[in-house]
């Protein structure tokens, strides 16, 4: 190393470290946080993963809220219901914000997109179109059988793989490629070829979230050691490029004009082309994709898994399909309303199993006040839904799966895993659907034990944004005879 690097080294740790201190010193009245917090990493050395559960285990020791240095930069973690509801009635505009990370900038077009964008007049006109044009109830409904098409496809194929006997499947990568062929066919019809997208999205999955050292430790952020800011610009820029490639196929006409999200909203740019540029459409497309394909396929996964674990559940939730929907036609998302207990498995799953178990991070645009701590602005807060939504102040029986507990009015409304407020997952009706019917479908269409006398493994990865098994499902499958009748009439 010379001389000259090696003391530029030297001057700018000492900078940082001071930098620090000082930010230490003049942050009055935090929460708690340990007593030992170390120049350059903070507190990253009292971390382990999963970072939800390392952060319940925290909060055991310093109370509902507290605070922690990731690096250079402040992170605040509520972990209580009553907390939370502060953070929904009284501070929702000041926790409105989005940390800026790089994925932000390199993937989400330099903080434009709905996810990354900071909150003001442009994320409310994002929200607005994608509420009003994109996932309203009637374009939801408009295009209920392009759902119905995939969810049909996985049904069958998994019936012409299974013998008349149980046959062992392996269920994550068809759910994955069901809810990602669903997203595509609704983004963008037959404008384009899902699977080379898809390997596109799988790269920048690992990348999102806090993943990324260099977003906390800026002197690792200086010299990219690890190389993670050089693959986010090229995954960023083959991404945009594909993208690109959608819109300008769909524009071109080339497939005719049918019943999807970019046409849609092509036809709109005609006449506002500012509210509805390229880059919007893009970022939109973007956002649809990395938010609502793996979650649905997770949930649905972790939601087999638990049922194969309870076939008492498993049995009540067939017991009320073959009632309502009886043994002549398949189940339809219209049904879902009057399936009411499969969908409180949903919700159960959701409660125990959230997809996102700390949701997307918020950050402070102006000083909270919460218990008599000071939040000061430019924190990051984590909410940490897995500790919420398994405290058992709030929940009773609250590590048990009990779907039952949702009969009771209003309990529904404590499930906070799409997010709340103004960032709410606008998704949320899009994924209920998927998720009702699609299971719905497997329990009516199917037998399903497990592939052994032991329950399913129901660890999860240590890793990513998004909370999914350890080990992909396993599981014994049969199909019942409803599914064979079906198959024959269509001809499939």
């Amino acid at each position: 190393m010379t001389p000259l690097l090696y003391y530029s080294l030297i001057s700018l740790t000492f900078i940082l470290t001071m930098n620090f201190l000082l930010q230490k010193i003049n942050s009055k009245n935090l929460p708690p946080s340990p007593l030992i917090t170390l120049p350059i990493i903070g507190n990253l050395h009292n971390i382990n993963l999963p970072l939800h559960r390392s952060l319940h285990n925290l909060s055991q020791k310093y109370g509902d809220v507290f605070t922690l240095w990731f690096g250079s930069r402040r992170v605040v973690v509520i972990s209580s219901q009553t907390l939370f509801q502060q953070c929904l009635t009284k501070h929702d505009v000041a926790l409105s914000n989005r940390p800026h990370f790089l994925t932000g900038k390199h993937f989400f077009y330099n903080y434009t997109s709905l996810d990354s964008v900071a909150y003001g007049d442009h994320s409310r006109n994002l929200r607005r179109v994608i509420t009003v044009d994109v996932l309203s109830t009637q374009r939801l409904n408009s295009l209920v059988e392009t759902r119905r098409k995939e969810a049909l496809k996985l049904i069958t194929k998994l019936a012409k793989d299974t013998c008349e006997e149980f046959t062992r499947v392996e269920l994550r990568t068809r759910l994955r490629n069901m809810t990602f062929e669903i997203m595509t066919r609704m983004v963008a019809g037959e404008a384009t070829e899902g699977k080379k997208f898809k390997n596109l999205i799988n790269e920048m999955m690992p990348l999102l979230g806090a993943s990324n050292k260099g977003d906390f430790v800026p002197l690792i952020r200086l010299f990219d050691f690890n190389g993670v800011v050089k693959r986010m610009k090229d995954i960023g820029k083959r991404g945009d490029l594909f993208v690109q490639g959608i819109v300008d196929e769909i524009r071109s006409g080339k497939h005719g004009h049918g019943n999807n999200m970019v046409q849609h909203l092509l036809t709109l740019q005609k006449s506002q082309p500012e509210q509805y540029s390229d880059v919007i459409i893009k970022g939109l497309i973007q956002g649809m994709f990395l938010g609502g394909t793996d979650t649905s396929a997770v949930t649905l996964e972790w939601a087999i898994s638990t049922l194969l674990n309870n076939p008492h559940i498993l049995k009540k939730a067939k017991d009320e399909i073959d009632t309502q929907i009886g043994y002549d036609r398949l189940i339809d998302e219209s049904d879902i309303p009057n399936l009411p207990y499969i969908q409180n498995i949903i919700y159960e799953t959701l409660r125990l199993y959230s997809p996102a178990p700390l949701l997307l991070p918020r950050f402070t645009s102006n000083k909270c006040n919460f218990e008599g701590f000071t939040i000061p602005s430019d924190t990051i807060v984590l909410i940490n839904a897995w500790a919420i939504q398994r405290d058992p102040k709030i929940w009773n029986d609250a590590s048990c799966f009990k779907p039952e507990r949702f009969e009771k009015e209003g309990e529904a409304k404590k499930l906070i895993a799409f997010g709340f407020g103004r960032r709410i997952c606008p998704g949320m009706g899009l994924a209920y659907r998927t998720m009702g019917s699609t299971l719905g479908l497997l329990i009516q269409c199917f037998e399903w034990k497990r592939i052994s006398h032991e329950e399913v493994d129901m660890t999860e990865c240590k890793t990513g944004l998004v909370s999914e098994k350890l080990n992909p499902l396993e599981t014994m499958c049969k199909a019942r005879p409803i599914i064979k009748k079906i198959i024959q009439e269509l001809n499939i």
